[in-house]
């Protein structure tokens, strides 16, 4: 178990190693990071630590396990490994996860969410174009709020105009992602209701499967597809308790909905990043 010293100067631990070798992965600690190993009253840099960077004088981090994959992707393969390394889902640990990144983020967050709330409601209130935004720039909007929220998250550089990278990154696969998700969602609520919401929850992480893994429409849809089912009533239970904080603003005369809703959007992220972006298994 290690304890380390954040960027922002506070204390992250005890943790795990693999979850030191996740932050390392996502950028947010890094060789000169200090750290300090449970027991013990010294802290030294990461590099020192042989579970990190072993041996070598090269100064080069572990292997990063949040990297895209090359190549076409068997969906089903690709899926089977992050299920292996995946920890349980804690919904209490996601949503206190998000607020906290909420608070360390605050105006960047909700900035983006009321400039992507906005503009959802200019173009929705068009009658011409409100079929069209819905179907098809659903998917951009979502992927675009997820690459940047992500990107808070890691602790990686990200500027304002990343919240529409959904527009200019991959903005086909998130369109077809987001219109079949929609499409086939619909279609399970047609047929007896539950189909339609395990398909709501299991497509989850569609969209931030394309933004940040690269990934086809249909290979993201059957990866989240495949990852959420392994632990599904949690993530259930994760959307569930995320959309009633998120009703909360709407009862707030919708002003509190700037500051709920960046928690909802952030659970999701948080939950993405837990089941997705697992840590490598220690060898």
């Amino acid at each position: 178990m290690f304890t380390i010293i954040g960027a922002d100067g506070r204390e992250y631990g005890p943790v795990a190693v693999e979850q030191v070798k996740a932050w390392v992965a996502a950028g947010r600690a890094d060789k000169k990071t200090k750290a300090r190993r449970e027991g013990s009253i010294q802290w030294k840099p990461l590099a020192e630590y042989s579970e990190f960077y072993g041996d070598s004088t090269s100064g080069q981090p572990p292997a990063i396990a949040g990297m895209a994959p090359a190549g076409p992707v068997d969906a089903k393969i690709y899926a089977a490994d992050l299920i292996s390394r995946a920890p349980q889902l804690g919904i209490g640990d996601t949503i206190g996860q998000s607020w906290e990144l909420l608070k360390g983020n605050l105006w960047p967050l909700v900035g983006v969410t009321f400039v992507v709330l906005l503009a959802a409601a200019v173009l929705d209130a068009i009658p011409i174009l409100r079929i069209f935004a819905c179907l098809l720039l659903t998917g951009p909007f979502l992927g675009g709020l997820c690459f940047y929220y992500l990107r808070r998250l890691r602790g990686e550089a990200v500027e304002f105009g990343d919240v529409f990278a959904g527009f200019t990154l991959a903005f086909v696969p998130l369109m077809l992602g987001g219109l079949v998700s929609l499409l086939l969602t619909a279609c399970g609520f047609a047929l007896l209701v539950l189909p339609g919401i395990y398909l709501a929850v299991a497509l989850a992480f569609t969209a931030p499967l394309i933004i940040d893994k690269k990934l086809g429409f249909w290979t993201a849809m059957e990866v989240s597809r495949r990852v959420i089912t392994a632990q599904w009533w949690r993530m259930f239970g994760l959307i569930i308790l995320a959309a009633i904080i998120g009703m909360l603003g709407v009862l707030l005369l919708f002003v509190g909905i700037f500051l709920t809703l960046p928690i909802t959007i952030g659970s999701l992220v948080v939950a993405y990043e837990t089941l997705c972006n697992p840590p490598p298994v220690a060898e």
